[in-house]
């Protein structure tokens, strides 16, 4: 039996005046599962995002949120997600600690900062600034902090772009844990491998429509059902295997 459904999108639009971005999407995510939304840029999936956010208002259509109704009970949703900040959203003067004391009182949360900090691997870093942290530090700071409130459900908007190939490995396996620990994680990323190796379903959408919704083994062998080759033979690892083989999959801060 499929988990319970956690997210209900049906018939969602959004439009701004003649232009429609997101039209008559539909989907369900499943409680405890990593789903993916992808797409171009302009598909619309981070208009939809965000109306399941509360943070924008939609045209038409219905969201479900743990059971709660969008339209009726959007303090309620709020209670139980967590949305990650692009890095450029925090005080850079003030030191880690300081920071999460801030979300803490800003959420009425009962969370102890190293613990959080040491789910990350940055309680050593507990009294750096913020500024001072390496860029993969700042993105596992930035996944941190959606769990402040301890969330059912966490947004995750595009966390690994621009990082080195060890610190996006090792934000897979947080990313991944946190999904082990009962949390439902909804990604976008422009990393199909990305995509392929952490979600357990994945949407695409394009021009403000879902086209493909499926597990990503299910999506890739329709593809190749269709008579689809690749025009090389595909190896067993890739480049990026070989530099993680030879330089380690340690957690590192730039210098």
């Amino acid at each position: 039996m499929p988990a319970p459904v956690i997210i209900s999108v049906k018939n969602l639009v959004k439009s701004y005046g003649d232009f429609t971005a997101v039209k008559g999407i539909s989907f369900e995510v499943y409680e405890g599962e990593i789903f993916g939304l992808l797409g171009p840029n302009g598909a619309g999936k981070s208009t939809t995002l965000e109306i399941i956010e509360t943070l924008r208002q939609k045209t038409s259509g219905e969201v479900l949120v743990n059971g709660f109704d969008l339209d009726k009970n959007p303090e309620e949703i709020k209670k139980i997600i967590g949305v990650q900040l692009q890095t450029s959203g925090f005080y850079p003067n003030l030191n880690l600690t300081e920071i999460i004391h801030l979300f803490i009182g800003l959420y009425q949360s009962e969370t102890d900062p190293i613990a959080l900090l040491k789910k990350v691997n940055l309680e050593d870093k507990a009294k750096s600034k913020f500024k001072e942290l390496s860029g993969g530090q700042k993105q596992r700071f930035s996944i941190a902090t959606t769990l402040i409130n301890k969330p059912k459900i966490i947004f995750l908007d595009e966390p690994t772009t621009g990082l080195d190939p060890q610190a996006r490995r090792n934000l897979w396996d947080l990313i991944k844990e946190i999904r082990d620990n009962g949390t439902t994680v909804i990604i976008t990323t422009h990393y199909m491998d990305e995509a392929e190796i952490l979600c357990d379903r994945v949407a695409i959408v394009d021009s403000g429509e879902v086209i493909a919704i499926n597990t990503p083994n299910e999506l890739i062998d329709n593809l190749v059902a269709t008579g689809f080759e690749k025009e090389k033979e595909v190896k067993k690892a890739n480049l990026e295997d070989v530099f993680i083989n030879l330089t380690g999959k340690e957690w590192r801060a730039e210098i």
